[in-house]
């Protein structure tokens, strides 16, 4: 069983601010079930669906959150004119990418981030009813005080289904422990977290030998180049929370534990 104060990896509530705390195996459970989580992924792929196939859209254009967004952002200053301008179908694809963009997300690669004091947006350190530092864990590269030794490879976007790939990490031979995999956010993708293996390099250098061992080179056509995510390199790079449904495998005890 896994014990509940343990965590190797952080999440934090969404990309734009938060403090990066341990996630523990609870903390995942609560997150990829919530309700609001799975109907904002659910919104994303279903306005997708009916962008890129040509369906109506009347039912998306009477959601009430997608009219208070629109309301918001008509009245921005400079930005409101241009928003105007778009189509029906631009606005519901750009609305449902901030959806996206607001979920939980987790950051794999990192055990531990330092705390930093909150700053006004004058830059002044923000101080609390006691007058002391308000201090939060903030994700940024150069603040990492640990690595959790997973790392997070993110093929979206694939010209065949995701299982498909997932299949070929569950291969005898296979050199990689997968400690999750899942569904991307546009239901057209595979994320994988796997353990990185002693000597063979870096988050990058151990994301190209996946890729290849994947057959998953040059399979854009381009020149030799894998087509996971090259901004997953960092460390620091944050992984959108997915459904329950969408987990295609999840060792528990190896994820939440070292």
């Amino acid at each position: 069983m896994v014990m509940e104060a343990n965590f190797r990896f952080v999440y934090q509530d969404n990309m734009y601010w938060g403090s990066c705390e341990g996630c523990t195996a609870s903390v995942f459970s609560t997150l990829v079930r919530n309700g609001v989580v799975n109907w904002k992924i659910g919104m994303r792929r279903a306005v997708r669906q009916a962008v890129s196939t040509g369906q109506p859209l009347d039912t998306f254009t009477r959601n009430s959150d997608f009219q208070k967004w629109c309301i918001k952002q008509e009245n921005r200053p400079r930005a409101g004119e241009k928003f105007g301008q778009l189509t029906t179908a631009a606005k519901l694809l750009q609305w449902v990418d901030e959806l996206k963009s607001s979920l939980p997300d987790f950051v794999f690669a990192v055990n531990e981030f330092g705390l930093v004091p909150r700053l006004d947006k004058d830059g002044n350190t923000r101080l609390d009813k006691n007058g002391q530092p308000m201090m939060y864990r903030r994700r940024k590269q150069s603040n990492i005080v640990h690595l959790s030794a997973l790392f997070m490879s993110d093929y979206d976007h694939l010209p065949f289904p995701p299982q498909e790939l997932f299949e070929k990490t569950q291969r005898k031979g296979y050199p990689w422990k997968t400690r999750l995999a899942h569904l991307t956010s546009s239901g057209e993708g595979l994320r994988l977290v796997s353990e990185c293996i002693i000597g063979a390099g870096n988050i990058a250098d151990q994301q190209y030998l996946q890729a290849r061992e994947l057959q998953m080179l040059d399979v854009t056509g381009t020149t030799g180049k894998h087509v996971c995510d090259n901004s997953c390199v960092n460390a620091d790079k944050l992984s959108f929370c997915p459904r329950l449904e969408d987990i295609l495998f999840i060792d528990e005890n190896k994820l939440f534990n070292f």
